[in-house]
């Protein structure tokens, strides 16, 4: 009689090893991730610092306040053409930047063409909806256009503030962390807040945050099990 042919298989060493090797792959995949992750914060953390150290530096050179200096002066002080604010308005050099598309557009032309920031941001008109302001205004890491205006478009008590919006798109986790980092790991207090955008033009979405999954729990804390891809954060100045 012919004898039975041997079943090959697996040893448990190899099933071991494979096993291992699976592991190391993940923990490095959980790594990497973990370090785009620190990167990106570490980019919202510097925009904040990079954009705070040119508002006040554009101050102390021309005494006025980006974005709202009258663009006829601008050009002559800057050296070049400056188109907004594109005409004298009531709220042109009063000494804010008010919650407008123009003066928040202007925001970004001035400062990049006196050199205060890098980028190319030089807006012909005056944007008409966020879509327009968003062509002309830098960028975080996710895409969401920032802005920087007098508002009280952020979570918890609020009055107008001057205050940097890093802009929507950004992942619940990247918010905590930054917020852990930088302030005290509550989106509705500190200098770093949650946004809570208006209902309506100006910046109706990119001032909004995500309700679907939502960005906070019900206790208010970050959302983290939601998570949700599109927050946005408020430095208060």
């Amino acid at each position: 009689m012919k004898g039975k042919k041997g079943q090959s298989g697996f040893t448990l060493v190899e099933i071991a090893m494979v096993l291992v090797i699976i592991g190391l792959l993940l923990a490095g995949i959980l790594k990497g991730q973990e370090l785009v992750n620190s990167a990106r914060v570490r980019n919202l953390a510097d925009q904040n610092s990079g954009i705070q150290a040119a508002y006040y530096g554009f101050i102390d050179r021309f005494r006025q306040v980006p974005g709202d200096f009258p663009s006829a002066e601008a050009s002559t002080a800057i050296g070049t053409t400056i188109n907004l604010p594109a005409a004298a308005s009531a709220t042109d050099g009063n000494g804010r930047i008010d919650n407008t598309y123009e003066e928040a557009a202007a925001v970004w032309e001035q400062l990049s063409k006196a050199n205060f920031i890098q980028g190319n941001y030089n807006p012909a008109t005056t944007p008409a909806n966020d879509a327009d302001y968003a062509a002309n205004a830098p960028v975080n890491a996710f895409n969401g256009a920032l802005t920087l205006t007098r508002n009280a478009d952020y979570a918890g008590t609020a009055s107008l503030r001057l205050a940097l919006h890093l802009g929507p798109q950004i992942p619940v986790r990247i918010a905590r962390e930054l917020d852990v980092k930088i302030d005290d790991a509550n989106p509705a207090s500190g200098v770093l807040r949650l946004s809570a955008g208006p209902g309506a033009n100006p910046f109706s979405a990119l001032h909004a945050v995500s309700t679907a999954p939502p960005c906070v729990d019900a206790g208010g804390n970050y959302d983290i099990a939601g998570d949700a891809q599109d927050c946005g954060l408020v430095f208060l100045y």
